[in-house]
């Protein structure tokens, strides 16, 4: 069976792409990925604070909107063990030891100070990029559409910065994520991974303080990116890499009919380790024969809405079918 798919440009031998996390921050476990069947790998991601913090910047952040005298000692505390240079050294041995694409990632808020190692990853060797583009907006004076000038800023700058083909993560809270997908397309991003997931913190009311823990994602949780890629299929052209809730193959298969180009995956590897991904396989190609399709690639898009006059009125129907109905 035919597994292979196209994404950023690049030939992938399937669409299980392990996501940037600690799953992908040293060549050890890259290799671990590759020989388990994933059809690329997304390093780790080298945060803007880092980058600031090595070049002795992030202090001079604090009295500006991006950033704020207390937090300057949470970020003082961060592990430099994998710093800019070293980053750019992971990519580089990444790309000798390892025969599946290499696609850096860059985590960032700002439009300055980490253009250059953006360069830098290029001239390394990486096959793409992701930018994560992580801003949460707290400001009340500040409008949607300069977040979202914030936001394509950081595009542009990236789009002029290198030739690498480009990935933009975003998050699922924008007014309308068709258009900032849209406006992402026009700037020559290669590129979308829907959706970010934002860190939610808790609060402790026995000592009244915050909390922060990292929750893994659950299986509905796919079905939020699973619709937005069956809404702009052929809508918006660009490529589609459907990211949470990813947690077997049956999952993997329904972002592909939906129209994702791949399935981006990390909580089902934490949770079921690298040999994981060969059981998803299976589960797709068991699938796939089944239902007598030659190959992958025709699934491709084969649910999505890009066939539906009028996909809006379509949702609306299911959700008043749904809600009615309901008892």
């Amino acid at each position: 069976m035919d597994l292979s798919t196209t994404y950023l440009g690049l030939k992938l031998r399937n669409p299980i792409v392990v996501s940037a996390s600690s799953l992908c921050d040293s060549v050890e476990k890259l290799e671990a990925l590759d020989k388990a069947g994933a059809g690329a790998v997304v390093l780790k991601s080298l945060f803007e604070e880092q980058i600031l913090l090595e070049s002795e910047q992030l202090a001079k952040m604090a009295d500006t909107e991006n950033g704020f005298a207390e937090a300057t000692s949470y970020f003082a505390d961060i592990p430099m063990s994998v710093g800019p240079d070293e980053y750019v050294q992971l990519v580089a041995n990444a790309k000798k030891k390892i025969g599946i694409p290499v696609i850096a990632s860059l985590n960032c808020v700002g439009s300055k100070s980490w253009d250059k190692y953006a360069k830098q990853i290029e001239a390394a060797g990486a096959d793409a990029l992701e930018l994560n583009i992580y801003f949460v907006a707290t400001d009340p004076d500040r409008t949607a559409a300069q977040i979202e000038a914030s936001y394509l800023e950081i595009v542009d700058q990236v789009r002029k910065s290198v030739k690498l083909p480009v990935a933009v993560k975003l998050s699922p809270f924008f007014t309308s994520v068709p258009n900032m997908v849209a406006q992402i397309a026009k700037r020559g991003i290669n590129g979308v991974v829907l959706f970010n997931r934002f860190f939610q913190p808790n609060l402790d009311l026995d000592d009244l303080k915050t909390s922060s823990q990292l929750h893994l994602s659950r299986p509905e949780d796919c079905l939020l990116p699973m619709r937005w890629v069956a809404l702009l299929y052929g809508r918006v052209g660009i490529d589609f890499a459907a990211s949470t809730g990813i947690h077997d193959g049956r999952s993997a298969l329904k972002v592909i009919a939906a129209g994702a180009n791949v399935a981006q995956v990390c909580s089902t590897i934490f949770k079921n380790k690298p040999q994981h991904i060969g059981t998803m396989l299976k589960e797709m190609e068991t699938w796939l024969q089944h239902k007598e399709y030659a190959c992958l690639s025709d699934l491709r898009g084969v649910l999505s809405q890009k066939t539906c006059p009028d996909a809006a009125a379509f949702e609306r129907a299911q959700y008043v079918k749904l809600l009615v109905g309901f008892e």
